[in-house]
């Protein structure tokens, strides 16, 4: 009989484990999980949804959102997709639903739906679920059982034998160490998906506020500047939103090199040359010269963000449009296309949390996840130096790693 240990009971863990139950039924599979609550994860994420994947079904277009892996994880998406991804759950009584951004859910708006399902799923593929069974280390060989590659020793004491072992500790410490212990190089873990910090009262004030799109530009000195562009929301903190948190994912390492100190330009409206910024208000300065300009706005963005920016330009809000020179006009254009914030430090995104950094890519083979150094010993989910942008991409990243790992564990053939 195969013995097959997966480490860890999140997504990737579950998925990994199903996999090789079904594929397998003479497997004996044991999930371990730390904690007394596995799929912890699954269960806040997406604000308690659960965003399962994204609607992109082209392995192209999907690597490019993937700060770290995208190269890596191009065949493995050739092998299992979104589209895998939907058909599993659709075959395990979970409908999706795709979203106006592409972002996919359960029917349900429930997370505890796609907990349910693995659960039950697991329980039902003979997956044994051992919670509460915190791991402190695994080493090659076991002194009871010489035939088998691994032996794994509990927090409590116990030493557990297998012949294949999965590793799909998300960024616990635990995983780099067993990974190290094994020969596995770690790049260094850093927060990926934050929000930013930005010491400005006037503009936090605003918290609430949202613009689609924005334009940001991302400096970081002796760094190359980095740029995206979609939705921002403001916050009592500083800035959120979709852009902020993929400018944050691909400039993950510079900004922690850099402790969390950058600028930030905005752009408020990137559909707009500059110049035609300019023409805009001087239409407004010649069509309503009686009119004040801090309740007169004349491009599309929210009252009070307008207000504040004009503020910014030292208008006051008596001032009407007939007054403004061409001195603060181009200091009202240089505002609302080049405005630039200090960030200063990250905040979390909800309750979710991704990982830069994990086990070196180059030393595992990507058909199966197998590791390059030791025979039998898997890898998937976070524990790879993988992270994508907010959107399911991450979850996919999880779901299509485990699910070949947890194929080629299960194979007769290794």
């Amino acid at each position: 009989m195969t013995n097959i240990i997966v480490i860890g009971g999140g997504a990737a863990g579950f998925f990994g484990a199903i996999a090789a139950a079904k594929v397998n039924p003479y497997a004996h599979v044991i999930l371990l999980e730390a904690s007394h609550q596995p799929l912890a994860k699954v269960s806040i994420s997406g604000g308690g949804r659960c965003n399962v994947t994204h609607a992109c079904f082209e392995p192209q277009e999907l690597v490019k959102n993937y700060p770290r892996g995208g190269k890596a994880l191009l065949g493995a998406f050739t092998r299992f997709q979104p589209q895998d991804t939907i058909t599993w759950f659709q075959a395990h009584g979970v409908k999706l639903k795709t979203e106006a951004d592409g972002r996919m859910f359960p029917t349900t708006d429930s997370s505890e739906t796609i907990v349910n399902c693995l659960m039950s799923t697991a329980k039902a593929a003979g997956v044994e679920l051992r919670t509460g069974s915190a791991v402190v280390g695994a080493r090659l060989g076991g002194a009871n059982s010489p035939l088998s590659r691994f032996e794994i020793t509990l927090k409590s004491g116990e030493k557990l034998q297998c012949d294949r072992l999965l590793l799909a500790t998300g960024s616990n410490p635990i995983g780099y160490k067993i990974a190290q212990q094994l020969g596995h190089t770690i790049e260094p873990p850093v927060p990926s998906l934050f929000t930013f910090n930005i010491k400005n009262k006037e503009l936090t004030e605003l918290a609430g506020v949202s613009v689609n799109p924005v334009k940001l530009r991302l400096i970081v000195p002796e760094y190359p500047h980095l740029e995206q562009t979609g939705p921002l929301l403001i916050t009592h903190w500083g800035l959120s939103g979709p852009a902020v948190l993929k400018l944050s994912a691909w400039g993950a390492r510079m900004l922690h090199s850099s402790n969390y100190q950058a600028t930030l330009v905005i752009n408020w409206l990137p559909y707009l040359k500059q110049e035609q910024v300019r023409q805009h208000l001087l239409a407004a300065k010649k069509d309503s010269p009686k009119r004040l300009i801090a309740s007169h706005r004349v491009v599309d963005l929210p009252h009070r963000l307008w207000q504040y920016i004009v503020s910014c330009v030292g208008i006051s809000s008596e001032s009407r449009w007939a007054e403004l020179s061409n001195k603060t006009l181009n200091k009202l254009v240089q505002e609302l296309t080049q405005a630039q914030s200090s960030i200063n430090g990250k905040g979390a995104f909800k309750e979710e949390f991704v990982t830069c950094g994990g086990v070196n890519l180059k030393e595992i083979k990507f058909k199966t996840m197998e590791s390059k150094l030791v025979g039998g010993l898997y890898f998937a989910g976070e524990i790879l130096d993988i992270d994508g942008v907010t959107g399911g991409f991450n979850f996919q990243s999880a779901w299509t790693t485990a699910y070949l790992a947890g194929l080629a564990m299960a194979s007769d053939s290794n």
